[in-house]
């Protein structure tokens, strides 16, 4: 398991987990927002992240972190 806290949310993920490839995210009080597909940028389960939120994955990514 894996696990960023950065700009007011929690990022979580298990190694192996099945596809597709996702991440869970909490908010800086650790209630759960929703999972979040990595190759897509956008929710699952009918949950929709905020701007903020894609933009820090994105940046994540880019610094090798996810």
């Amino acid at each position: 398991m894996g696990r960023i806290r950065r700009s007011g949310y929690v990022v979580e993920w298990f190694i192996g987990d099945h596809d597709p490839r996702h991440i869970y995210v909490y908010d800086s009080k650790g209630r759960f927002l929703g999972r979040l597909d990595l190759e897509a940028l956008v929710g699952l389960e009918d949950w929709s992240p905020s701007d903020k939120l894609v933009l820090l994955i994105k940046d994540l990514k880019a610094e090798g972190k996810l």
